[in-house]
């Protein structure tokens, strides 16, 4: 299986709740931490390289008198989160045949 607990669910994640609205990277910290533990300095590498890899886009603007950087989700941002949410459904399906005793 290609997902795991790793960099691919904290990827998986970010591009989840920056999809909802773009956003700047406090609140996205915030809205992370409400599901995994991360740090600031474990998420602002992971929002350079998503954006790098074409995945987030960047935009300033102004916010009580200094700049404030937007993340906003790209096209193939968007083709790779569909394909995380995929993969995530037959890896939670997987566990909980496991963990929850279902049958097949």
């Amino acid at each position: 299986m290609t997902f795991n607990t790793g960099s691919a669910l904290l990827d998986a994640v970010v591009l989840s709740v920056v999809s909802l609205e773009g956003t700047y990277g406090y609140k996205i910290t915030q809205d992370v931490r409400q599901v995994m533990d991360v740090s600031e300095s474990t998420l602002y590498p992971v929002l350079r390289r998503l954006q790098k890899d074409g995945f987030l886009e960047t935009y300033d603007m102004e916010f009580q008198g200094r700049n404030r950087r937007y993340y906003k989700i790209t096209s193939n941002g968007m083709i790779l989160l569909d394909k995380y949410r995929s993969e995530w459904l037959s890896y939670k399906s997987n566990i909980d045949k496991i963990l929850m005793g279902q049958e097949n």
